[in-house]
């Protein structure tokens, strides 16, 4: 009766696949841990503080026929 060899390759299946799945898992953490680092170190939005644009004023002209209105956007 002939005895069952294993190969090489077939006997490191296992260690090969949780070595790639140790580094893919290393890998997605240091992405998801910078993040977190950047996102909790950030400067923090300033509340309360208002940016106004200057508002822009309409000038409507009626002419002497009354017939045509023209609108002029200033800033």
């Amino acid at each position: 009766m002939k005895a069952k060899t294993l190969t090489p390759m077939g006997a490191l299946h296992p260690i090969l696949f949780f070595a790639g799945v140790y580094v893919v898992v290393l890998v997605f953490s240091v992405f998801i841990c910078s993040a977190l680092f950047y996102s909790c170190n950030s400067s923090p939005a300033k509340i309360g503080e208002d940016k106004n644009l200057p508002q822009e004023k309409t000038i409507v002209s009626n002419h002497s026929s009354g017939t045509s209105v023209s609108a002029v956007a200033l800033r």
